[in-house]
């Protein structure tokens, strides 16, 4: 919400500390106004009394001692009980108990009264009697007596009020900030929650209030989409399954009539059988490896890239496919080492499917690193490179064959960089192929390893 140039707080701290300010405000005001109508018995209240008082005592301090009757006088009849004393008698003032005294000396510390100080403090005792003093000259003090009940009673009554007022006023406004701005939006999140389900892909929690709840219910979103996405991910791997498993088990299934009526030597059979179970155990292989999910927690250390990716392509290099290295000869990184090693694998493994060669990029992108398959194949249409990443997806159009696979490595691939807060990008290479980036954050945190006595 927006109030031309200024704009209300959006954090919880920021607007709590707005509601305060406002309800000082408020209370200040409040009792301004107020002031004026309570009661001035006695010829005022006790901080009015002590500036009479003190303006008294600076003109006595100022007149000669044979002229102070005359002025003495006129503060009589004008309703002060005043006489002058010696500045001495001051150590004969008495207080009030301490802890009473302790409790006044808290309460005038937050709520100070603003009339002149006198001797000794607001409440002092002289032969028992409630006076209050000022100073006159080095040697006289003027010294109020006979203190009207009226002037303590209005400063009982009109402090307490004022207390209870202030008081009030906060706790109306922190009550109102409450249920409006915590909760209210609570009580919506698990409204919310209770009948939500995963079935549609909106926003049911409200990203509206202060930050920490708009960023609590933004959380709960991301949470209900990862859940749907999970479950989505499953259930097209589930139908991925019994749609390539239906494929080679019909060709059992005639093979075996086949056997049956004796049409066909019985080697050539047996042959074509196990390439279909061969085919079969590889789908339930990889289907395996997918829902394994290592790299969840495989813990992030501290590895020299370079090297991981210089294996992998040896690897390759060995059993004869044309795939080869281009980068530092080190470069140390933080990241889980076997699911980078599996991420590159897999595209290599991929690339080698339909290319002829295939080359693995090493390079930091700015503050990530980055890790580029390039190969010479025949590419992937633009408008399939998001959907490469779904569960037993597979381009038909661009790369078929028997070599094509069940469609489950790249997604291999995106879960590995997911987990390590990376991002991965499909681009394609002029005249001809595909280059399959991944990168992921150098400040990964390391994963802290177990003690000695704990392993």
């Amino acid at each position: 919400m927006a109030f031309g140039w200024w704009k209300l707080p959006r954090t919880i701290r920021g607007q709590l500390l707005l509601v305060l300010l406002v309800a000082l405000v408020v209370t200040i005001t409040s009792i301004s106004h107020l002031h004026p109508w309570g009661p001035k018995e006695g010829g005022g209240d006790l901080e009015t009394v002590a500036r009479r008082l003190d303006t008294v005592a600076t003109l006595l301090g100022k007149t000669p001692p044979t002229q102070r009757g005359v002025l003495l006088e006129a503060t009589r009849q004008a309703g002060f009980e005043v006489e002058l004393m010696p500045l001495t008698r001051q150590k004969e003032f008495t207080f009030p108990p301490p802890l009473q005294n302790l409790a006044l000396t808290v309460i005038n510390w937050f709520f100070p009264l603003d009339g002149a100080y006198p001797i000794q403090g607001w409440r002092t005792y002289l032969d028992g009697e409630r006076v209050m003093a000022f100073v006159v000259d080095e040697g006289t003090m003027l010294v109020l007596q006979g203190l009207p009940d009226g002037i303590i009673t209005e400063q009982v009554v009109s402090d307490a009020s004022n207390y209870f007022l202030a008081y009030m006023i906060l706790v109306v406004f922190c009550v109102f900030f409450a249920v409006t701005a915590i909760t209210r939006p609570l009580r919506r999140i698990s409204e919310a929650a209770s009948k939500s389900d995963i079935v549609g892909n909106g926003q049911i929690f409200d990203e509206n209030g202060p930050e920490e709840i708009a960023s609590l219910a933004r959380a709960l979103n991301g949470m209900r989409s990862r859940i749907r996405m999970m479950v989505d991910t499953r259930t097209r791997m589930l139908r991925g399954i019994s749609h390539d498993l239906r494929t080679p088990l019909t060709r059992l299934r005639l093979r075996a009539d086949t056997m049956r009526e004796g049409r066909v030597q019985d080697g050539a059979l047996r042959e074509d059988m196990l390439s279909d179970i061969d085919q079969i155990d590889s789908l339930l292989t990889e289907s395996l490896n997918y829902l394994r999910d290592d790299y969840a927690t495989e813990g992030i250390v501290r590895t020299d890239v370079a090297s991981i990716l210089q294996t992998v392509c040896s690897d390759f290099s060995d059993v004869g496919f044309n795939v080869y290295y281009s980068g530092p000869n080190r470069l140390i990184a933080n990241c889980k080492p076997l699911s980078i090693t599996r991420a590159v694998t897999n595209l290599c493994d991929n690339a080698m499917k339909f290319a002829s060669e295939a080359c693995v990029e090493l390079a930091w992108l700015g503050q990530d690193l980055s890790i580029t398959v390039v190969d010479n194949g025949p590419g992937v249409p633009e408008h399939l490179h998001a959907r490469l990443f779904e569960p037993f997806f597979k381009a038909d159009d661009a790369r078929t064959g028997q070599k094509a696979g069940f469609g489950l490595g790249l997604s291999i691939v995106a879960d590995i960089v997911e987990a390590h807060h990376g991002q991965i990008e499909l681009l394609s290479r002029q005249p001809h192929g595909l280059q399959v980036r991944i990168t992921f954050p150098r400040t990964l945190r390391l994963t802290p390893q177990p003690a000695e006595e704990d392993r």
